[in-house]
């Protein structure tokens, strides 16, 4: 599928390949932002693809998208009444609400008076987070996959590629991980992998013989995942056109990057719909909870629904660790890093790498925006 005759007058130098929306002109950081922007109800192609992807009737996934428009709200109200409780927070799709673990009965009215429920825990977010850093200093054989804090379990996952589960250097890896703290062992199918491509024609963005795909605008270009280019290198557009420059780049450690925008084209505050829903208008960056539903644009398998599992997840991959992913359980394919993560009208990152397809299903993560913007100093492009 080709991209739209809007997308090329123009709009496609920045069109991110994602969809969110909703809360103002941000700064480089997206501290207290409402979750979305009172106003236009979801479209009927947004409830389309989540009853597709999420299983959901069209009822259910609009009383969702309001549910969890309430949960992002709740949550750093509900962090700030548990204090140095606090154990971490997911929504339960269940429920319908937000979740808070936390360490403190006595913590807990002042929780439930926020609109959240409570879950008593053993361990709060400080002590497992240190945890989580204490394993990130240790190197990492390539059957390791990746290793978060679940909040619901209170402990530190570390997921081991199944094939790999009785390799010497993958027990050597756990028995010094479960010695930095509280740790529980799952296993996933394969091993996570960057989702860039060698060139195709017709497609969102290249660099050298890499074709990935435009994240989100901001004022002077638009970001990206880090392992799409190198600093300088120079970018093209969907027509072979001069767009810019990757003006910053980490990969591994992080996997984020920033172009800078000229030569005729321009940022626009949009994440292409790809035809299976509107192209959408982005207002913010509040970051959705664990939980909550989230979609995802992306230059080959275009638009795909899917839910947050997982935040400051370190993922391993064969070119190294990369810290703080959230992971999600949205399918992507070769050519769609870089793309857009979004929840309702708010950015959430920019697709990093994952494992399985778009046939099969499989997870993903994301580099978190507000990360990105943050470290460069750069502005989300809202509308």
């Amino acid at each position: 599928m080709r991209r739209t005759t809007t997308l090329r007058t123009g709009l496609s130098a920045l069109l991110l390949l994602g969809t969110w929306a909703a809360a103002g002109t941000l700064p480089a950081s997206a501290a207290d932002t409402p979750a979305h922007s009172a106003g236009a109800p979801a479209s009927p192609e947004l409830l389309s693809a989540m009853q597709r992807d999420l299983g959901l009737s069209r009822d259910a996934a609009a009383a969702r998208l309001a549910a969890e428009k309430t949960a992002t709200a709740v949550e750093r109200k509900a962090r700030r009444a548990a204090g140095s409780a606090y154990g971490g927070s997911w929504f339960d799709a269940r429920t319908g609400k937000l979740t808070v673990a936390v360490t403190r009965a006595a913590r807990a009215d002042a929780i439930r008076a926020t609109g959240a429920a409570v879950h008593l825990v053993r361990y709060n977010a400080r002590h497992l987070d240190a945890a989580r850093k204490s394993i990130d200093a240790l190197p990492a054989p390539t059957g390791v996959g990746s290793w978060h804090v679940d909040p619901k379990a209170n402990k530190v996952v570390v997921n081991i590629v199944a094939a790999h589960r009785d390799d010497n250097d993958v027990r050597a890896f756990l028995a010094r991980a479960r010695q930095a703290g509280p740790v529980t062992v799952r296993q996933t199918p394969a091993a996570p992998r960057t989702f860039a491509a060698g060139t195709v024609g017709g497609d969102p963005y290249y660099t050298g013989n890499v074709r990935c795909s435009i994240g989100f605008s901001v004022h002077g270009g638009f970001v990206t995942a880090g392992h799409c280019g190198s600093p300088s290198g120079a970018v093209y557009g969907w027509d072979r056109s001069y767009i810019g420059n990757f003006q910053g780049s980490s990969f591994p450690g992080n996997d984020y990057a920033w172009v800078n925008v000229g030569s005729g084209w321009w940022t626009v505050p949009v994440v292409l719909g790809w035809g299976t829903i509107p192209d959408r208008l982005v207002r913010g960056s509040a970051e959705a909870p664990v939980g909550a539903s989230v979609c995802r644009s992306g230059s080959t398998t275009h638009w795909h629904c899917g839910t947050v599992l997982a935040k400051n997840e370190t993922v391993n991959y064969s070119q190294g660790a990369v810290h703080q992913m959230t992971k999600t359980n949205v399918c992507a394919e070769p050519g769609d890093s870089g793309g857009s993560f979004i929840s309702g009208d708010q950015a959430q990152g920019v697709t990093s790498g994952g494992w399985g397809n778009c046939g099969s299903g499989g997870e993903t993560w994301h580099q978190p925006v507000n990360e990105i913007l943050n470290r460069y100093g750069l502005t989300l492009h809202t509308a």
